[in-house]
């Protein structure tokens, strides 16, 4: 039989209140007493009741996170980056994988508000999120980040400077000298996707030119198709600039042996040891992840006001691959 906390009191010598407080962590309980009740839980093998405990308090102690691709490195580091804060709060990250599938998103999400998860943070895959409203009105919290929610949906938001970011690396490739500059990037109806090209057109004006663009599904066999044609072209391109870290990657191995000045969004593992190292438009992932978790534990304490949307600072980091190829 399931020992009870009504044994383990009995076992310390103490009150049942006494041992309350012991496995909940609360202040008021001299040390000596506390040691003697933690070693009659082991003693009995106590376990908490956590169902119970649900009911009492109305909380789960988890949030969920939706992300599009554990495997991506960048939502790697933002899913590690929320999972610290949810840990230092005393709760459990639940997470998974849209896989850019609005039909997974919308799955996920209401899988983990069936869980009851005190609060939500979602990587968007799709533009209607009119799902997630009656979980909203019944008072789960909810951030997005990386991408905004779809229309009608007004909540706390965690965003980069997509098109910050892809002004200044159009800008550090003109000036060095390149006019003819490229531009690779993820599927146009992906919101970061078309930030960064907003950046770039935006940038490039009238030097900008249709037949340097490629926006679809990154994959090895598209992009070299898609370089191969732009380098055949009367003027072909002297740079190159990719929309994402595993485009740059992608992009670098169909380049091997061409030469082609290269800056990619968003830095990448070895992207300093390759000669000429990788210039690259860097963003924060962890920092983007812990601000998220932060801004949803702010809410989950009791905080009201309107939602809030933050657009965090990118940066370039310039390792030499940017200038003209000699």
């Amino acid at each position: 039989m399931r020992p009870t906390m009504k044994d383990v009191a009995s076992v310390a010598g103490v009150a049942l209140k006494t041992v309350s407080r012991v496995v909940n962590g609360e202040p008021g309980v001299n040390p000596a007493t506390a040691e003697r009740v933690r070693e009659a839980i082991t003693r009995l093998g106590y376990s908490r009741n956590e169902s119970a405990r649900v009911l009492r308090r109305g909380r789960t102690s988890t949030v969920g996170l939706v992300i599009e691709d554990v495997a991506d490195p960048f939502y790697s580091t933002l899913s590690r980056a929320v999972e610290d804060v949810a840990i230092s709060r005393g709760c459990l990250l639940l997470s998974g994988s849209s896989s850019e599938e609005p039909a997974r998103e919308r799955e996920l999400v209401l899988t983990f508000c069936a869980r009851r998860v005190d609060g939500l943070i979602v990587v968007p895959a799709g533009e209607d999120h009119s799902f997630l409203r009656p979980e909203l009105e019944a008072g789960t919290p909810a951030v997005f980040v990386d991408r905004p929610p779809g229309p009608g949906l007004d909540v706390d938001t965690v965003l980069c400077d997509n098109a910050g970011g892809a002004r200044l690396a159009t800008r550090h490739l003109l000036s060095h000298g390149h006019r003819r500059i490229a531009f690779l990037g993820d599927r146009p109806s992906i919101f970061t996707a078309a930030r960064r090209l907003h950046g770039y057109r935006d940038t490039m004006g009238r030097l900008f030119d249709e037949r340097l663009v490629s926006m679809r599904v990154p994959s090895p066999e598209g992009v070299r198709a898609d370089l191969d044609r732009m380098l055949a072209l009367d003027e072909p391109p002297t740079a190159l600039f990719t929309g994402n870290g595993r485009l740059t990657v992608t992009a670098l191995r169909a380049l091997a042996g061409r030469p082609m000045a290269l800056i990619g969004f968003d830095d990448f593992e070895l992207a300093d040891l390759l000669r000429p190292g990788v210039t690259v438009v860097a963003q924060d992932p962890f920092g983007m992840g812990r601000i998220a978790a932060e801004l949803l534990f702010r809410r989950l304490s009791g905080e009201s006001g309107p939602a809030e949307h933050l657009r965090l600072p990118v940066r370039i980091v310039p390792r030499g691959s940017g200038e003209l190829p000699p």
